[in-house]
C-alpha cells in the first residue's frame, strides 16, 4: 500500500502527518495526491471518510507562502458543518508551518464578524459559496491572489442550486491556477463545471463497494400497499439504535417521517427545503441519539459520517446505480458489520439489474411480511437541550458539565454529546432525567450567568 513517504511533501507536513499518525495513504489519495502535487487540476470521484480532505489540504499547504501576507487557497464546501470539518483538518495539517491563518466563512454567523476577521488577511479560506459572494460583493474578500480553488461535494453545491455562486467565485480568482474538484457522482452537472472550470483535469475514481465482511445488503420486493408495512417489520426485527432512510423525493421524506412520528417512532426529515441552521440541528440531534431514524434525501444526506450505523434503508430505490453505492456506503463502518436493506416494486427491476451488473456480483432476495400489528416505536434515548451561550460568551464543555452536575443535579453518566457554537450550545440528556437539566438550567447559572434553555424540539 501507498504511504506517505512515497511523496514529496515538505518537512512541516511529514511532521503533521507523523503527529496524526498519517502513514498508510487512502485509495483516493495515492490516486490523487501525485498529480495534486504537481500542480495538476484534478477531478475525484470519492466518498465522504475516504480521505479526500486531507489531499487536497496537502495540495494547499505545499504550495502556500506562510511569509506572504495574501490568500492563496479557497475552499468551497455546501454546508458550514461540512467547512468546520474541513477546517479542522487543514489546521491539524497546518499545524507545524508557523503563523499560518486558517479562516472558516459560512452562514449562520453576522458577515460583521467576518469582515472584520478578513481585516488580517488569511492564507486560506474554508467556505460555503453564499457567504463567500456575499463578502466578494461587500468588497471584503480579495481572490486575486488565490492560486488553489477547491470545489468539495461538487455535486451537493450544484444540488443546492449554487452553480451560479460558484461561477461568480471562479470569474473572482485568477484563470492561471489549479483547480481540484471532488464528487461522490459524476453526474453530468459536475461534468460541466469541470469542463468550464478545469485545465486537462487529470480523472480519479474510487470504489466506494463495501466487502462483504462490511456490509449485508439485501433486496426484498414490495407493493405500493405494503412498503410501509414491510418497513416497520424490519424495524420491529432489528431494532437499531440508528438508521437512515432514503427517499428520492423532499416529499416523500416528508411523508414518510410523518407516518413513521405518527407511529411514536422518534424520526426526523432531512430535505433541501430546510434551512441551514434547521439542517446541522437535525443532524446534530440524530447524531447525538436524540433521534433514532433519519428519512433523508440523497442531496441533503451527502456529507453525513457516522460511525456504526447499523441499518441503512433504501425506501424508495436510486435511479443510478452509483447513487445507491454512495447510500449504502454509510453502514459497515468502525469496525462492524452493517446491514443495507432496498424495497423494490416490480418497476425497479430494471434499476436492480443495473445495480447487480455494478456489483458484479448476485444480489440477495428475502422474503418480509408487512405487519399488521402495533410494535413497540424506537424511541431515542437522549433529548437534546439548547443553551442561548456559546464560544463568544466564552463557555466550554467542562462548564456546561459542571453546571448539570453540580447545581442542576444531572448524574454524570445521563450527560451525552455536547456540541458548543459561536453563540448556541446544544447538549444530550437522557430523556429521564431531562426535566431535571432543564429545572436545573432554568433557575441555576454557568459561569455565574444566567442564560436561557429550552428543550430541541
Amino acid at each position: 500500500m501507498a504511504q506517505f513517504t512515497d511523496v514529496d511533501l515538505k518537512p512541516a507536513l511529514r511532521q503533521a502527518l507523523e503527529a496524526a499518525e498519517y502513514r498508510t495513504m487512502t485509495p483516493v489519495q495515492a490516486a490523487s495526491l501525485p498529480a495534486i502535487l504537481a500542480g495538476q487540476d484534478v477531478i475525484a470521484q470519492a466518498k465522504t471518510g475516504s480521505g479526500k480532505t486531507a489531499a487536497f489540504a496537502l495540495g494547499l499547504l505545499s504550495r502556500l507562502d506562510a511569509g506572504a501576507v495574501s490568500l492563496q487557497g479557497l475552499v468551497l464546501c455546501p454546508t458550514r458543518e461540512l467547512a468546520e470539518q474541513v477546517s479542522r483538518e487543514v489546521r491539524r495539517l497546518a499545524s507545524c508551518i508557523p503563523n499560518v491563518k486558517v479562516l472558516t466563512l459560512c452562514g449562520g454567523v453576522p458577515v460583521r464578524t467576518h469582515v472584520a476577521s478578513l481585516a488580517h488577511e488569511p492564507h486560506i479560506v474554508i467556505g460555503t459559496p453564499g457567504r463567500i459572494v456575499d463578502l466578494i460583493t461587500r468588497g471584503a474578500l480579495d481572490l486575486s491572489q488565490v492560486g488553489v480553488l477547491v470545489l468539495d461535494e461538487a455535486d451537493r453545491m450544484l444540488d443546492m442550486g449554487f452553480n451560479d455562486d460558484i461561477t461568480a467565485i471562479a470569474a473572482s480568482v485568477p484563470a492561471l491556477r489549479q483547480t481540484l474538484l471532488f464528487s461522490a457522482t459524476y453526474a453530468d452537472e459536475v461534468r460541466a463545471i469541470s469542463a468550464d472550470f478545469q485545465r486537462d483535469p487529470v480523472a480519479v475514481s474510487v470504489a466506494a463497494v463495501l466487502s462483504a465482511n462490511e456490509l449485508q445488503q439485501v433486496f426484498v420486493e414490495v407493493d405500493e400497499w405494503s412498503r410501509f408495512g414491510v418497513l416497520t417489520s424490519l424495524l420491529d426485527e432489528q431494532r437499531p439504535d440508528a438508521a437512515v432512510i432514503f427517499c428520492n423525493t423532499k416529499q416523500s421524506v416528508r411523508e414518510l417521517c410523518t407516518q413513521l412520528a405518527e407511529s411514536g417512532h422518534s424520526a426526523l426529515a432531512l430535505h433541501g427545503d430546510l434551512e441551514q441552521r434547521d439542517r446541522d440541528e437535525v443532524l446534530l440531534r440524530f447524531v447525538n441519539h436524540s433521534a433514532t431514524l433519519l428519512v433523508a434525501t440523497d442531496v441533503a444526506a451527502r456529507g453525513l459520517d457516522i460511525e456504526a450505523l447499523p441499518l441503512v434503508v433504501n425506501y424508495e430505490l436510486a435511479h443510478e446505480p452509483e447513487i445507491h453505492v454512495h447510500r449504502i456506503g454509510r453502514t459497515g463502518r468502525a469496525g462492524r458489520r452493517g446491514l443495507a436493506v432496498s424495497l423494490c416494486l416490480g418497476k425497479d427491476r430494471r434499476r436492480v439489474a443495473a445495480i447487480e451488473e455494478g456489483l458484479r456480483e448476485a444480489i440477495e432476495w428475502r422474503k418480509l411480511a408487512a405487519t399488521r400489528e402495533p410494535i413497540k416505536p424506537l424511541v431515542a434515548p437522549m433529548a437534546t437541550l439548547i443553551i442561548d451561550g456559546g464560544r463568544q460568551d466564552k463557555l466550554r464543555a467542562g462548564d456546561l458539565l459542571g453546571a448539570l452536575t453540580g447545581s442542576a443535579g444531572v448524574p454524570a453518566d445521563a450527560i451525552g454529546k455536547i456540541d458548543i457554537f459561536p453563540q448556541r450550545s446544544y447538549v444530550a440528556i437522557q430523556r429521564r432525567c431531562f426535566e431535571t437539566a432543564f429545572k436545573g438550567l432554568a433557575s441555576g447559572r454557568i459561569k455565574k450567568r444566567r442564560f436561557r434553555a429550552r428543550r430541541l424540539s
